[in-house]
């Protein structure tokens, strides 16, 4: 750990410096909001360049830890976020000065791909019409109790509808499994795979009609970028990140939070416009906005004007 954990003087830290120096970086990027100490003694190592901070669902520290926070977010010449709603707490928490640039940029991106349906259909077993997956942790947070509530009236209208569930942390697994067992329109409708090999995935989602996920609060949303480069339509909670991602709901559809019969609905008009167009226009929306090439020159073009804002205020004291 070359800051020590932030605890150390920045003197111990001289190997660090050395290497800083003789690596002239223009500008710092670092990823986690929960690093105030070593922010601090990065900024002590490297005075004058600037460092941008990225959220990855951080939230705001208990009020006694805030004040260190407050001190690390001050050098911070910019902070990202998936969505720039998702800076309101730490807004209203104090925590980000009036002159700290704030930047709306995606986490990460994907480099999955559309693929043939049928080929993909025939090498995963999935099946439906519509084939639904969920790619998400069975927590409260992404309510999976809720996603089958939903999944189960829908049933009603969409009889050959079939929901396929990967997973890896289960701490509702035993609901999940009671509620699939008390309910004859989902015991034979909800499929629980449970971990999966990261390239299967991928192929799944090559199969799959819809992605659906339940979540109240997300740094971003990874499944939810992989599923957007297959080219899957998603339906989705209405939450900050998601409305980011999927352009206002302008590809897929958005629901509210824990509300089973809007996902009812929203799943109903989805499974109503499968098809490859759809499927191309949600690539496209990728491509666009998510690809390596569109993040690469949305950071190019955030690190651009950080440094430009560092030179205009270095003429306006000179």
């Amino acid at each position: 750990d070359p800051f020590g954990h932030g605890q150390r003087a920045v003197p111990e830290n001289g190997a660090l410096g050395e290497l800083l120096r003789s690596l002239a970086p223009d500008v710092f990027h670092v990823h986690g909001l929960g690093f105030p100490r070593d922010v601090l003694s990065l900024a002590s190592l490297a005075p004058g360049v600037p460092i941008i901070l990225q959220d990855h669902a951080n939230k705001p520290p208990r009020i006694w830890r805030r004040a260190l926070w407050r001190r690390g977010m001050s050098v911070a010449a910019g902070i990202t976020f998936c969505s720039l709603e998702q800076a309101r707490p730490f807004v209203d928490a104090g925590l980000v000065y009036p002159e700290t640039q704030l930047y709306e940029i995606p986490e990460s991106t994907s480099r999955f791909a559309p693929g043939d349906r049928q080929e993909a259909r025939r090498l995963t077993d999935l099946k439906g019409d519509p084939a639904v997956l969920w790619v998400g942790h069975l927590n409260a947070n992404k309510d999976p109790l809720t996603v089958l509530e939903g999944i189960s009236a829908a049933a009603r209208e969409l009889p050959r509808l079939q929901l396929f569930c990967c997973f890896g942390a289960a701490p509702l697994l035993r609901d999940v499994q009671n509620r699939i067992a008390m309910d004859p329109d989902l015991r034979d409708r909800v499929h629980l795979l449970g971990r999966v090999p990261h390239e299967r995935i991928e192929k799944l989602m090559r199969a799959a009609d819809l992605f659906v996920l339940g979540s109240h609060h997300e740094g971003s949303g990874y499944s939810l970028i992989e599923a957007l480069a297959c080219g899957l339509p998603p339906v989705v909670t209405d939450i900050p990140s998601f409305r980011s991602l999927t352009g206002a709901g302008a590809v897929g559809m958005l629901w509210p939070c824990g509300d089973p019969r809007a996902l009812c609905d929203a799943l109903r008009s989805a499974a109503a416009r499968v098809d490859s167009a759809r499927r191309a226009a949600v690539r496209a929306h990728f491509d666009r906005e998510l690809s390596f090439e569109s993040l690469g020159l949305t950071l190019a073009a955030m690190y651009e004007d950080v440094l430009g804002r560092k030179r205009d205020i270095s003429r306006r004291w000179s």
